[in-house]
């Protein structure tokens, strides 16, 4: 079993980046950038990036809720994904993909508040 992963050289800016923007790290970051990687509801089977970026600890990224982030993430693969290819291949597409998603949205919002709001549905960002 594998316990770690590393990002995209990409995630990690945008986690710095954020992460001085907000103050949230990057154990905080991960869950939103799956999060918006999951609702856009297709596939990262044949996502590709670099490895040069943040070295992350499995527990760090799902915690006590693994068999969720497994569930969801074989919803949108519309498969069982073997333990060799859910982590770290799809963890770390889903996270690299969801942190320019999140980049997007926080930038949108333009501030935490608003981006709170943004993610809850409530009020408009624009």
């Amino acid at each position: 079993m594998i316990f770690r992963l590393k990002t995209s050289k990409r995630t990690q800016e945008i986690f710095q980046e954020l992460e001085n923007r907000t103050n949230y790290k990057p154990y905080t970051l991960v869950k939103h950038a799956i999060a918006w990687s999951l609702k856009e509801n297709t596939s990262v089977a044949d996502y590709e990036s670099d490895s040069d970026g943040l070295d992350l600890n499995r527990q760090t990224i799902t915690g006590d809720n693994e068999t969720y982030f497994k569930v969801l993430i074989e919803e949108v693969e519309g498969r069982y994904l073997p333990e060799e290819e859910f982590f770290p291949k799809y963890v770390k597409a889903h996270i690299d993909r969801g942190s320019e998603l999140l980049l997007d949205m926080y930038n949108h919002a333009g501030n935490m508040d608003k981006y709170i709001l943004q993610v809850l549905g409530v009020g408009d960002t624009v």
